[in-house]
């Protein structure tokens, strides 16, 4: 039997000044990359041609630098042990720790897939072809325990994604932080609970 725990949907909308760059093709490494969530998600801004006569400039006027208006909607169950963050771009996933694994350990528990398979369904609902699985900890223990703790519970997210979709074409970037990029703060276990987390983001689809 499984239950629903219910949702509140917190919508927050920004608007950030974005650089444009190129990811590089996923692929699995042991050693941090660009910080996870601090990359570029919207799409190029439209390019406008100042001379244009269709386009009525008052004298002497210019055109400001041009922005891209990134949207960005979170949507987080009531116990907080799942969170969901759409951007233009991307779809990210949060799974605390506690609801996936044991208490230090990087084996899943028996919720564990359910809550797995569903991100799996939206990985094709979104046509999703480049995963990445992502591992973090808390700031208690030693950043190398942590490192590797991480990375071990990343794989074991990955492994069952890689069991429940069956599509060689998607490759997978996976690796553990250990207590880098909290989201919380580490000095109340609350904020140390929130840090312990498994994030799995993708593209998204024209779905």
């Amino acid at each position: 039997m499984t239950t629903t725990t219910p949702r509140l949907a917190l919508t927050l909308t920004t608007a950030a000044l974005l650089t444009v760059t190129l990811v590089p093709t996923a692929h699995a490494d042991d050693s941090p990359s660009v910080p996870p969530g601090t990359e570029p998600s919207a799409t190029a801004p439209v390019e406008v041609d100042p001379n244009d006569p269709d386009l009525k400039l008052p004298e002497g006027a210019t055109l400001a630098e041009p922005k891209v208006l990134d949207i960005k909607q979170v949507v987080e169950d009531q116990s907080g042990d799942e969170r969901r963050e759409d951007t233009n771009a991307d779809v990210k996933f949060a799974l605390q720790a506690e609801v996936l694994f044991g208490k230090d350990s990087a084996k899943l528990n028996g919720e564990a897939r359910a809550r797995i398979s569903a991100i799996a369904a939206e990985i094709k609902n979104q046509n999703a072809t480049q995963i990445r699985v992502f591992g973090f900890t808390d700031n208690l223990g030693s950043y190398a325990h942590g490192l590797t703790l991480s990375r071990q519970r990343a794989n074991a997210v990955q492994d069952v994604l890689d069991q429940e979709l069956k599509d060689s074409g998607i490759t997978y970037e996976v690796r553990g932080y250990s207590e880098d990029y909290p989201i919380a703060s580490n000095t109340t276990e609350t904020g140390r609970k929130k840090n312990r987390r498994v994030e799995v983001s993708f593209p998204r689809g024209e779905s």
